[in-house]
């Protein structure tokens, strides 16, 4: 099993960074041609997923929606005033999993594997394992 970290530096309140490129290079470091690769966030108000990374527009649209699902004028009762991004990342969820052939991750041809940030800017860290 491989595995490690990597940081992630946001630069909005909320915001997706395509996190693909840093994986795919951590596989191919890893040596390791076949296999699963699981992909974690120990942030409560951050998330990860897989969409597509084509047009920038399907991330503007998702965060659109998402702030239109999970309004900022609700009302919570969390002191911090961050629930809507513990919301937000609650419906995207903490990790993801792809497998790895051939020395590369088994994505479909316009995704990619996006960090999201809900209560930014922030420096956050990504977690990752590789198994074969």
């Amino acid at each position: 099993m491989n595995k490690g970290m990597f940081a992630v530096a946001t630069t909005r309140t909320m915001e997706f960074v395509d996190v693909t490129a840093v994986l795919q290079r951590e596989i191919e470091k890893s040596g390791v041609r076949d296999g699963i690769l699981y992909v974690f966030n120990p942030h409560t108000t951050a998330a990860l997923t897989i969409n597509e990374g084509a047009d920038p527009d399907v991330c503007s649209d998702l965060l659109g929606a998402l702030q239109r699902m999970v309004p900022m004028d609700f009302p919570y009762q969390h002191l911090e005033g961050n629930s809507p991004a513990h919301l937000r990342a609650s419906l995207l969820g903490s990790s993801v999993t792809v497998f790895v052939e051939d020395g590369r991750l088994s994505l479909g041809t316009w995704q990619k594997i996006f960090f999201c940030e809900f209560d930014g800017p922030r420096s956050r860290k990504v977690s990752w394992r590789l198994t074969f």
